[in-house]
């Protein structure tokens, strides 16, 4: 039987956020590491919806041209009614590094279809579109994203352009059209919006900023889709806006219950975000059982590479010793980003996040840990790979801070098959986010604490 819906997730953060989303919500779901073998995907036959984690938001437009068009291809072969192209919720790209535009000429193209939907508010994720224009949250504020205290500063595609056909425009030839929230309000909206669509031929943004247009652009996603497969890109609001419509036909039950799983003595945690988000979230573990530890990026990046992954190992399995939690991070917020001094060594980044996998494989190994955590969308894509996992499941979504939710890692490596492991984005999760995670927590402590004594 085919899928409900395959995705490839630009990163690896972003392929678990949809894995997470899908999975809470009745649609078991499984992400795959890569193109899997018949055998494999045979283990996860019963899997209604199907994804592979990928690398591209770090990407040249030549690499994606190289990788992303097989993997096209395998996925519109599943002949699922949706094939997502996953991006983050914050769309930072440019021409150079993370090309959306790139992508949805390559995943036009295979999928030969006049014109490729978009959708990227997601109010779960406080991401909200309007007339064209992103929006998101930090520190309980909404912000223009190219007035965003985080996303108009990221350290590689920093945003500039809240006008999504506008920073579109500097990636592709494809005009961006939008279908606004006015219009999705109209009584004739499905009509209306189905003779607009009829003339585009390159992308359409369906405006998302609250449950009745959410609503509205799952159902015309929905309706609008093509019996051989339907393109679209966007963030995890592509699948929050389609299972609303999905509930409307019976596609999907709704929310599933996910047991907790416990407590876990200790965990390891790797980090490469410079994130103000996981910089108070690195603090605020400090005062619960985690010990960081810094490990300098240049270091790892020198002659004695080698040298500096042995010190960290040992630092952190020293912290296990104690029955303590390590953290280990290459910067410890914005102020502590190395990033102009890593970026004249080529391909620096995603060495450092192999490196960072390394060090967390041989301390998952070594201590028999059953549980941890990667931090940094970049570095997750890159790390996880050292782990040698095949796929992963949802174990326990986080609704209350959606997005990184903790999983099952599947693979023939003994000391990672079956290790519950979280990717956490940059930006995502509350400041208690680590050690909610190491005691299997579907909501934070730390922070339910604050909030009572705030109220």
């Amino acid at each position: 039987m085919a899928p409900l819906l395959t995705y490839y997730g630009d990163d690896f953060t972003g392929s678990t956020d949809v894995m997470e989303a899908l999975s809470a919500n009745g649609v078991e779901t499984v992400l795959f590491l890569g193109i899997p073998g018949d055998d494999l995907l045979q283990r996860f036959s019963h899997c209604r919806a199907i994804g592979i984690a990928g690398t591209s938001r770090s990407e040249t437009p030549e690499w994606m041209e190289a990788r992303l068009t097989p993997v096209f291809r395998w996925l519109k072969s599943r002949d699922a009614a949706i094939c997502h192209y996953k991006v983050c919720s914050t769309f930072d790209s440019s021409p150079a590094i993370g090309n959306i535009g790139r992508a949805v000429e390559i995943g036009k193209a295979i999928f030969d279809q006049p014109y490729v939907p978009l959708v990227v508010g997601a109010p779960q994720l406080k991401r909200y579109t309007a007339f064209g224009n992103l929006f998101a949250a930090y520190q309980g504020e909404i912000h223009r994203i190219d007035r965003h205290p985080v996303m108009s500063r990221h350290p590689v595609t920093p945003m500039r352009e809240a006008d999504l056909g506008r920073h579109l425009s500097e990636q592709t030839a494809l005009p961006t059209g939008v279908v606004d929230r006015v219009t999705q309000a109209l009584p004739d909206a499905a009509t209306r919006v189905a003779q607009f669509c009829a003339g585009q031929r390159g992308m359409v943004l369906f405006d998302v900023d609250g449950p009745e247009t959410q609503a509205s652009a799952g159902r015309l996603l929905w309706q609008l889709r093509r019996p051989d497969g339907w393109f679209v890109a966007g963030s995890s609001g592509v699948e929050y806006a389609l299972l609303s419509a999905w509930r409307q036909e019976g596609l999907t039950a709704g929310a599933t219950e996910f047991p907790l799983p416990g407590k876990a003595d200790r965990i390891a945690v790797v980090s490469g975000s410079v994130s103000p988000t996981t910089e108070r979230q690195i603090r605020t573990a400090a005062q619960s059982g985690f010990e960081p530890v810094a490990v300098d990026p240049l270091d790892l990046l020198g002659e004695n590479a080698g040298t500096a992954v042995e010190r960290a190992v040992a630092a952190g399995l020293d912290v296990l010793a104690r029955g303590l939690s390590p953290i280990l991070y290459t910067a410890l917020g914005p102020s502590a980003d190395r990033g102009g001094e890593i970026d004249r060594i080529p391909g620096s980044r995603h060495a450092l996040g192999r490196l960072l996998g390394t060090m967390l494989c041989r301390m998952v190994e070594q201590a028999q840990l059953k549980r941890a955590v990667i931090a940094g969308g970049d570095t997750s894509s890159h790390a996880l790979k050292e782990l040698h996992v095949d796929a992963l499941t949802t174990l326990l979504p986080l609704p209350q801070t959606p997005g990184s939710p903790l999983c099952t890692a599947h693979g023939d490596f003994a000391a990672t098959n079956g290790l519950q492991i979280a990717l956490k984005g940059g930006q995502v999760g509350s400041d208690g986010y680590f050690a909610q995670i190491r005691d299997g927590l579907a909501a934070s402590c730390v922070d339910a604490v604050k909030k009572s004594t705030t109220s």
